[in-house]
């Protein structure tokens, strides 16, 4: 159903791009750009390169439950690294697999050594969802038999 869906449809649909934030930043920076996007976690990039992911579960249970200072911990002590990616062609059911697997949210989409995008679970549920829709008004106009008028209008 949702199988064939790729990583650079949902992008051409959802549009490339990503927000991100340098490792040496603060948490709190961190978070304030989050708040402001509204998203839930950001790509950190150092020099032009990918090196992890930054997101409101890392800093949960890395600074809430440790007891650190958001102003006083930077966003590598915090990441995770090193980040889990996906290409172009990846299926959205094997994103979904990566991230049931790897108990993430985000996959941060690689293209030739280019940062693309993200994919992350909404966009995985919002495939499934919309795959799932199709399917059932396929069912049904199967079953009106309104795609058997279709074909015998167009002979």
């Amino acid at each position: 159903m949702y199988t064939s869906i790729t990583v650079s449809q949902v992008l051409r649909s959802k549009g490339q791009g990503f927000h991100a934030i340098g490792p040496e930043a603060t948490a709190y920076d961190a978070l304030d750009l989050m708040a402001e996007k509204n998203i839930g976690a950001l790509l950190v990039v150092e020099s032009g390169r990918l090196v992890g992911v930054f997101s409101e579960r890392d800093y949960a249970r890395k600074v809430i439950l440790r007891g650190k200072s958001s102003k006083g911990t930077t966003v590598k002590e915090l990441m995770s690294s090193p980040p889990i990616t996906v290409g172009m062609d990846t299926s959205m059911r094997d994103c979904m697999v990566l991230m049931t697997e790897n108990r993430i949210r985000h996959l941060p989409v690689m293209d030739k050594d280019l940062l693309w995008g993200v994919v992350s679970i909404g966009d995985v549920v919002n495939t499934i969802i919309s795959e799932q829709e199709k399917a059932i008004q396929d069912m049904e106009n199967y079953i009106a038999g309104n795609e058997y008028t279709r074909e015998a209008v167009s002979s």
